[in-house]
């Protein structure tokens, strides 16, 4: 169903000119890492367009933030139209286009009813709601730049994958494109809408689908690890507690503990530390690391490690969830129980 419906916007995006002629889509998120967890009831689709050259000039200390502008008149003219009074490319402006297409568009979608939730501020998505009684899926679609050139300096110590996963796949993955979506940067003063933030969802895919220290991990006919078993259980611990306590800890999301995850599978980089008969010891041990990081209000970016992914006017939601995990921990996990 989401198929047909993301092929259809995806012709039409294409036909009109509108300047997103060149868009690909690209699946990324948890369904398609295959750590899901509960019913496949969101979907994230990327709409990824190319884009030749573009200068990034940081917005601010995160090092995820950046204004972006042409350094030379674009091969995509079709883009001139969403640069703003300073010369940099408007996020803004390209969400607000693209959301309109697919608006009208979705109007034409034959037996399958389909609307376009309301705007969120500051979120880079353009939600879908597609109709399947008796329930509903909500499809993201998230705009995002492929610039091929090299990565920008706060990542430069990043990606500390080499006695997990080798050298040899770090220089891989830094060769890849640069992704850039649509994400206002909540700490401007002023939102102007302009920002763009890096992403490395294909760079986390290919990890998560390639996560073996020894190259047959999880192979069909190589040893099983219980490192996918792990992040799904720590996506639903979280989540759980999400819906126990939405007010205090609605600043959390899956990215939390997929950045803790991925910090924990450095820390314990071989195959033999996560044999799938110790997932109950594995989970414990990266909850432990996830509380120490929130105790200290301190969780690194997994590839801009001066953006710290807990900010210390934060700290009174650190705590509380970090204390909830812990009573989870030493009473057996009741909200899997309940």
């Amino acid at each position: 169903l989401v198929n047909q419906v993301v092929s259809h916007l995806l012709q039409a995006i294409r036909s009109k000119d509108g300047g997103f002629s060149s868009i690909e889509r690209q699946s990324s998120g948890s369904y398609y890492e295959r750590v899901k967890i509960t019913e496949p009831n969101e979907f994230d689709i990327m709409l990824v367009m190319p884009v030749s050259r573009l200068q990034l000039d940081q917005s601010d200390d995160t090092g995820a933030y950046y204004y972006l502008a042409f350094k030379r008149t674009p091969k995509e003219k079709c883009l001139l139209k969403f640069l703003d009074e300073d010369g940099k490319l408007s996020a803004f402006k390209m969400l607000q286009a693209l959301r309109e297409i697919i608006k009208q568009e979705v109007k034409t979608i034959k037996n399958v009813e389909v609307t376009v939730t309301r705007k969120k501020a500051g979120s880079p998505a353009i939600t879908l709601q597609i109709k399947n009684p008796p329930s509903e899926i909500s499809v993201d679609i998230i705009l995002t730049l492929e610039v091929q050139q090299s990565w920008p300096p706060s990542t430069q110590e990043g990606l500390k994958i080499e006695q997990w996963l080798g050298t040899k796949v770090r220089r891989e993955f830094r060769f890849r494109s640069i992704y850039l979506v649509a994400k206002q940067n909540k700490r401007e003063k002023v939102l102007r809408g302009n920002t763009w933030r890096l992403s490395f969802s294909h760079i986390e895919k290919a990890m998560m689908n390639n996560h073996g220290n020894s190259k047959t991990c999880c192979e069909s006919d190589g040893p099983k690890c219980c490192r996918k078993g792990c992040l799904k259980l720590l996506k639903y611990l979280l989540e759980q507690l999400k819906m126990k306590y939405p007010k205090e800890l609605e600043k959390f999301c899956s990215y939390h503990v997929k950045t803790a995850f991925f910090h924990s599978c450095v820390m314990w980089p071989n195959d033999t530390d996560w044999h799938l008969g110790d997932l109950d010891h594995c989970f414990q041990k990266c909850l432990g690391y996830f509380v120490d990081c929130l105790k200290k209000s301190e969780l690194p970016h997994f590839f801009i490690p001066q953006y710290n992914l807990l900010s210390l006017e934060d700290r009174a939601s650190n705590h509380f969830l970090s204390r909830q995990i812990s009573h989870q921990l030493n009473n057996r996990f009741p909200i899997f129980q309940e």
